[in-house]
Order: structure tokens, then sequence, then C-alpha cells
């Protein structure tokens, strides 16, 4: 009877962390969408300047990353079904292309912040612009919120080989998989942002 008693405060106890996780995490992402809305909003603001560069088309090496990060989504959506049907080699190797992915997607982003930088146009300095300083503040931004998202992937896949997730116990998993979706679509909002209102 005691036995029981402590297994069902311990599940409460989980519940309430679980809980509480969850409510920190939509505080977090309701308060990275209010900066990138503001970021966006100035963007759109500065496009009445006239130093403003009508011209100005995204590297094509932004285009690969969005198609990077959209796959890196697919790859985590069904590493977290084979986490929950309890299949863990399939989520062990779902959660590490994941990580592959978003390496990749960082790359990418790099190439394309070089290939601005070819095309003759800087982000800092005398030669830089307001429109490449705006796209240089987005990007490099999210892109800090993907390197830490991929911290948070390294780490559920090493707890994943420790197989310290079991089904039923996937909260870690939960959190990190809705941060790393959130990322990846804002990404992709940002990119159609630029694409259209560049």
């Amino acid at each position: 009877m005691a036995d029981l008693v402590i297994d069902s405060t311990e599940t409460e106890e989980k519940q309430k962390q679980s809980k509480a996780s969850k409510m920190m995490l939509l505080f977090g992402i309701v308060s990275m969408t209010m900066m990138f809305a503001g970021l966006t909003s100035g963007y759109v603001v500065s496009k009445t300047r006239p130093d403003w560069i009508v011209d100005f088309k995204l590297p094509s090496a932004f285009f690969g990353s969005t198609i990077t990060i959209l796959l890196s989504s697919f790859t985590l959506h069904f590493a977290w079904k084979k986490l929950k049907s309890g299949n863990l080699f399939s989520a062990k190797a779902l959660t590490l292309a994941t990580v592959i992915l978003g390496v990749l997607f960082m790359v990418l982003q790099f190439v394309g912040f070089s290939q601005i930088k070819d095309a003759g146009y800087f982000f800092t300095g005398g030669e830089s612009s307001v429109t490449t300083s705006f796209i240089y503040i987005i990007a490099a931004t999210h892109l800090a919120h993907i390197a830490f998202g991929l911290l948070v992937l390294v780490y559920v896949f090493f707890k994943l080989i420790n197989n310290k997730y079991t089904v039923g116990n996937t909260t870690g998993f939960e959190l990190a998989k809705t941060f790393w979706h959130f990322v990846d679509f804002l990404w992709i909002y940002l990119f159609l942002f630029l694409y259209f209102f560049g």
C-alpha cells in the first residue's frame, strides 16, 4: 500500500514538472515570436529609406538551407513516433539524422553569408547597407536559436543512446521536438518573408 502511495506521489510530481516545463517553453516561444515580429516589422519600415537596396537577391544557399531544415522537422517527427511506439533503434537513427541536418543547415547559412559578401554586399563597416545589416541580424539571431536547439538535440540523442527515455517517459524529448519544430518553421517564415518582401 505504501509503495502505491509513493508511486502515485512520484507520478503526480513528474506531471507537475512536465506541465511547468511546457509552460516555460511556451513562454520562451512567445517571447521569441515577439522578438522576430519586431525585427521583421523594422525591416518593412526600413524599406522606405532611400538607401535601401531594391535589387538585392537572397543567396542560393538559403534555398538549400530551407529545404534542409524542413527535412529535419520530418526526421524528428518520425523519431518521436518511433519513440512513442517503443522502437528505440529507429528513434535514435532518426534523431541522429536530425542533428546532422541541423548542422548542415548551419553550414549552408554560413555559405549564404559568404555568397552575400562575394556579391559585393557587406554586413558591417563603411560598405554595409541597411538591407544587408537587417538580413544579417535576422539570420544570425535565428542561427543562434538553431545552435541552442542543436545542443538540446545532441543532449536528447545521448539520453536516447543511454536508454533514458521509455514509453510514457518522454517529456524531455517532447520539449526538444516542440522547440526544434518552432525554430524550423520560424526560419521558413523568415525565408519567405525575406524572399517576398526583400
